[in-house]
């Protein structure tokens, strides 16, 4: 079968000559400052762009996430977006601490149109752009290097001319090189220079340089590396703020950011579960809380992720995958029997350790808690699940702990129902077979009647408790009445079937432990027993009585 003969029409991306890179030996220690562009970048990405009210409950979940930067859209070219940006100013929505960033072309209506759209807002961030990729100058433009320059040249002039129509509002730019990932490297230092430089004559602010993958053109490692050569030659860097916008065209954009922030920048822009054109924005949420699971501190709060995405699901009718990192519904499942295995096992011995123990169990990357998910959905069963898998179901769903030995019965039977179910089986369901199987089973032995009287042996201290057992029951649809004595009511009534046609057996293992608390606990008991020819059958029984919990069990083993 012939392959992809990519040769000729397609080119690997160039490696940069940057001498000794520096970023392949650092960590991320702190958190860069976040920019969401949802409600600009992300919106114009959606089928049906959100309206003002919807707009408005988006930005005040931006606010109440973390974000202190919120580009909030294209005021000059949306009737839309304009009124939406005066309400947020109007209505006193914007903290004190938060900034909003509007984006515009460098076109002297425009601009002075966006600088109304700010009127009365404390402070703001003008982005303006323009591309500077060889095909987009070629295609697009038709312009040399030195032209597309000036036109760079000629947006700041714009915002510098109108920007006593801001009034009030403090003004700081950022000016975006658009394709800065497939423009050449000096070239996109030369630009930004070239911006810097004019922009300083207006403040001494600290300029936003935004550079953009418009497109993904190469691997990460390529990014980094046009991220610190851009750092490393920008002049004056400690009045410059390096600030990153990935898209996912290769599906790398949260690898890129997160070698970027390695490469030097200070800021990311960015939405929640990547919301962007073609393949997305990079996913803010992904890169904050893997920074958290590294202990760094992301300065975003996703303690309810699930809430999050409920209300991102409303705004812009699009879906959170089953499988995307934290917020997916299935990224706290496991279907594989020694991952869920493996999972039980890390759960049962960190609820020793204290909530503040290092973090490490199998599978699980970040503690589901920590971002307000719940353990029900840790383990889900289906015919490729293991043993432990449903015992574990029981256990974190309805208290009952099967010993281990038990696990590989129920494990059977529960695979064997989702086999012929052909889907994957619910928590309910996994109790209900379990209680089908062990509990509920009167046949072909069942107890009519059982009293239990306790003998007092006449010697003081005596720790071995006699009692005298006498009962009802049916076998194959005949009733007997039985009575025998023994070292307690499992005992006697073992031994009291003896009298009975019931195969003979011994209880070779022994379990249980108590379920709920106060009044409403009750005991839970697992036998095994050997019959005469060797075979092992386990059994569990529940009561509120603890012996006749034992009793159950013995019953249940022989209705097996």
């Amino acid at each position: 079968m012939a392959g992809m003969d990519a040769k000729g029409k397609y080119r690997q991306f160039p490696k940069i000559d940057i001498g000794k890179r520096e970023w392949p030996d650092k960590l991320i220690t702190k958190a860069p400052v976040w920019c969401s562009v949802d409600l600009r970048d992300g919106n114009q990405a959606l089928v049906n762009p959100m309206g003002v009210e919807q707009k408005l409950d988006f930005f005040d979940l931006l606010v109440k996430i973390g974000f202190k930067e919120i580009e909030v859209g294209f005021p000059s070219a949306s009737e839309t977006e304009y009124v939406f940006l005066r309400r947020l100013i109007e209505e006193n929505r914007v903290p004190e601490d938060v900034t909003l960033q509007v984006l515009c072309q460098a076109r002297e209506h425009l601009v002075k149109k966006t600088f109304a759209s700010l009127k009365g807002a404390p402070k703001a961030i003008f982005h303006i752009y323009n591309s500077t990729s060889p095909a987009q100058r070629k295609y697009t433009f038709g312009m040399t290097k030195a032209q597309v320059t000036q036109l760079a040249l000629d947006g700041v002039k714009c915002v510098q001319d109108c920007l006593s129509d801001a009034g009030d509002t403090h003004i700081r730019l950022e000016y975006s090189p658009e394709s800065f990932s497939t423009t050449e490297i000096e070239y996109a230092v030369e630009i930004c220079e070239a911006v810097k430089e004019a922009w300083a004559k207006t403040t001494s602010d600290k300029i936003i340089l935004n550079l953009p993958t418009t497109v993904e053109c190469a691997t990460p490692n390529i990014f980094a590396d046009q991220i610190e050569y851009f750092c490393k030659h920008i002049s004056n860097r400690e009045n410059v703020i390096v600030s990153l916008h990935n898209h996912n065209d290769r599906g790398e954009a949260v690898a890129s950011c997160e070698l970027g922030l390695l490469a030097g920048a200070d800021r990311v822009e960015g939405t929640l579960f990547g919301n962007g054109e073609r393949t997305g924005n990079l996913d803010i949420v992904n890169v904050a809380l893997n920074m958290y699971t590294q202990g760094v501190d992301p300065a975003l709060d996703f303690t309810h992720i699930d809430g999050v995405r409920e209300r991102y699901e409303e705004f812009t009718g699009m879906a959170v995958g089953p499988r995307v990192p934290y917020a997916g519904e299935l990224v706290f499942t496991a279907f594989s029997g020694s991952h869920q295995d493996a999972i039980r096992k890390g759960m049962a011995c960190r609820a020793d350790a204290g909530e503040n123990a290092l973090w490490d169990v199998p599978y699980l990357p970040i503690d589901p808690h920590d971002i307000g998910r719940q353990y029900e959905g840790i383990i889900r069963i289906n015919s490729q699940s293991g043993k432990g898998g449903a015992a574990f179901i029981l256990e974190q769903d309805y208290g009952i702990m099967l010993p281990k030995a038990m696990h590989t019965a129920f494990g059977d039977i529960v695979k064997a129902a989702a086999d012929e179910a052909q889907r994957e089986l619910k928590s309910e369901e996994i109790y209900d077979i379990f209680a089908k199987t062990w509990l509920n089973k009167t046949s072909p032995l069942k107890i009519l009647d059982l009293n239990e009287t306790h003998l007092d042996s006449g010697i003081e201290n005596d720790g071995d408790e006699q009692v005298m057992c006498r009962a009802a029951v049916e076998w194959k649809g005949e009733k007997y009445t039985i009575g025998a004595k023994g070292n307690g009511p499992l005992d006697a009534f073992v031994n009291a079937l003896k009298s009975t046609p019931v195969p003979k057996f011994n209880i070779t293992s022994f379990h249980e432990h108590s379920i709920g608390r106060g009044s409403d606990t009750s005991a839970m008991a697992y036998v095994q027993i050997t019959t005469e020819d060797g075979k092992q059958v386990w059994g569990a029984g529940r009561s509120s009585n603890v012996g006749r919990a034992g009793v159950a069990a013995v019953v249940s083993a022989i209705n097996f």
